[in-house]
């Protein structure tokens, strides 16, 4: 389930976001915030914290950067290098993390 949502939201990315270029309020844009969402945390919370997302990219809300979240850090890294880490997770207070993506990853 979560690699057709991935490629949907590929296929979006690829094809649809043309349209409407440089009109989304925030960074990262909605449909790169939804990427993240799915490839890190439960769909269950991806479908959620997505729908909100996309309710609160209008005119009425300032926008800004807003970095999806994960939950839990559960991973035990064996070989890191910089090349070999795809997001970068930054804790907050409520013992969540900051997903920020590593534009350097090759993989």
């Amino acid at each position: 389930m979560r690699k057709v949502l991935l490629s949907i939201l590929a296929i979006y990315q690829k094809f649809f976001t043309l349209i409407g270029y440089g009109s989304c309020r925030y960074y990262p844009t909605c449909s790169e915030y939804a990427k993240w969402q799915f490839e890190e945390n439960p769909l269950h919370t991806a479908f959620y914290k997505t729908a909100l997302r996309i309710l609160s990219c209008n005119q009425l809300f300032p926008g800004g950067i807003d970095y999806p979240q994960k939950q839990k850090f559960c991973e035990k890294p064996e070989n890191l290098t910089i090349n070999s880490i795809k997001y970068w997770l930054v804790p907050t207070k409520n013992k969540q993390y900051f997903i920020i993506k590593n534009f350097l990853f090759k993989g």
